[in-house]
């Protein structure tokens, strides 16, 4: 969708270049959505046995992101003061 309207964007790989603590936080901070939606709970995370509700909170959700990068919901795109997670795309359009 950035691509078809022409914006420039930077991509980063976050399995390679993981995200530090304060990464992290400054994302949570410029979320609109609530921080538990940054945490994906898919079989990775049901492998793990972990509960959900314990990530409902910015600490517990920086702290898993850390151990488990894998985890972090995406793509997020980070615009100005504001970031989104943009799944579905047309979540996008909030952003743009």
């Amino acid at each position: 969708m950035l691509r078809g309207r022409g914006v420039e964007f930077d991509t980063i790989e976050y399995l390679k270049d993981h995200p530090t603590r304060e990464r992290l936080e400054k994302i949570i901070d410029m979320l609109d959505s609530p921080v538990a939606d940054l945490v994906r709970k898919d079989k990775r995370f049901k492998e793990l046995g972990l509960n959900p509700t314990d990530y409902a909170d910015k600490k517990s959700v920086v702290a898993l992101l850390l151990e488990h990068p894998e985890l972090m919901q995406r793509p997020i795109v980070i615009r100005g003061k504001r970031a989104i997670i943009a799944r579905p795309p047309e979540k996008l359009e909030a952003l743009l």
